[in-house]
């Protein structure tokens, strides 16, 4: 043979060995699941879903929320690239009742990949839904009765519940995923530890508050005061769209001033207005308190943990905690 010939054959050998060494070499059968082409796709319907699933997951899936951030869930209207996405996806995690647009799409579009956190929190909270004011009684049959309770979706302002679902969602990563059960196992072990002790910290912080009531935007925090002894008054009821007619307004700021409450809380992602005018009707502060429904760069801090953490610091001083 051509000694050119034989040098390019045994070189091109060579290459393809090394090629071959070092496909094998990328599966490092670490926590990754394998190249970032390969990690699940999982889509979560808002912020606390997605922050819970990027905490268990880790390294084996890409995880994105269809509520961007600043933008308030509730009424979130899904694109065509959210529905793609959601077609597309290996799990799409949501909470169902809460918004109605990702139900529609779990349901035409998710199929058998798509998992409902509802059981794992334990919606066990209901809040009666605001009257309709005497001009909107045509449209009260299009929504809810007057005086008719709703579900209350706001779990995760009670840290054990989001634990719980944390749970749910590492069991049904690892159907997806078997080898990563192991990961995902210590993901939400890890997950859990860090609730509880930020769990133990409200405990301690919000027993022996002067004030016990809550009177906030609209009702989202129902199982933050139903975990800590406090009970929630909102404004807006549980949903920051519906608007409280005069009287309604006049019998919060009534009990504002029976029942001694110093602090009025807007939210985070909500016009303040309504929540300040009753404030100032019955002369008194407000304070901003974050239902952690999305971050924005106004939030006061950078995950879940931190904010709650703001959260705390924010009630301590509002209901006059020893």
């Amino acid at each position: 043979m051509n000694t050119s010939l034989r040098g390019r054959s045994v070189a091109a050998a060579s290459t393809a060995a090394l090629l071959l060494l070092a496909g094998c070499g990328s599966d490092d059968g670490g926590n990754d699941a394998g190249a970032e082409g390969d990690r699940l796709s999982v889509v979560a319907g808002f912020y606390p879903l997605e922050w819970a699933a990027s905490r268990i997951g880790g390294n084996r899936i890409e995880v994105s929320s269809l509520t961007a951030p600043g933008a308030e869930p509730h009424d979130l209207e899904l694109t065509p690239q959210d529905v793609a996405g959601i077609s597309d996806a290996d799990l799409l995690v949501y909470l169902g009742g809460f918004q109605s647009a990702v139900d529609e799409a779990a349901e035409s579009q998710a199929g058998d990949h798509s998992w409902d956190a509802a059981e794992a929190a334990d919606l066990s909270l209901t809040a009666e839904e605001h009257e309709h004011e005497e001009g909107e009684e045509e449209h009260a049959e299009e929504e809810h009765a007057e005086g008719e309770e709703s579900t209350d979706p706001h779990f995760w302002l009670d840290p054990n519940r989001l634990a719980d679902v944390g749970d749910a969602l590492a069991e049904q990563l690892t159907e997806i995923d078997p080898d990563g059960a192991e990961t995902y196992e210590q993901n939400a072990a890890a997950l859990r530890e860090d609730l509880e002790a930020l769990d133990q910290e409200m405990t301690d912080g919000l027993t022996g508050c002067a004030v016990d009531t809550l009177v906030t935007s609209h009702d989202a925090f129902g199982y933050l005061a139903d975990r800590y002894g406090l009970e929630v008054v909102g404004i807006s009821g549980l949903s920051p769209s519906t608007e409280p007619s005069a009287d309604q307004l006049a019998e919060i700021s009534t009990l504002v001033a029976e029942r001694g409450v110093t602090t009025v809380y807007t939210e985070t992602l909500i016009d303040p207005s309504i929540a300040e005018t009753v404030a100032a009707e019955a002369g008194v502060q407000t304070a901003v308190l974050d239902p952690i429904e999305g971050l924005t760069d106004e939030s006061a801090g950078d995950d879940y943990l931190a904010v709650m953490r703001a959260n705390l610091a924010t009630l301590e001083a509002g209901q006059s905690c020893s």
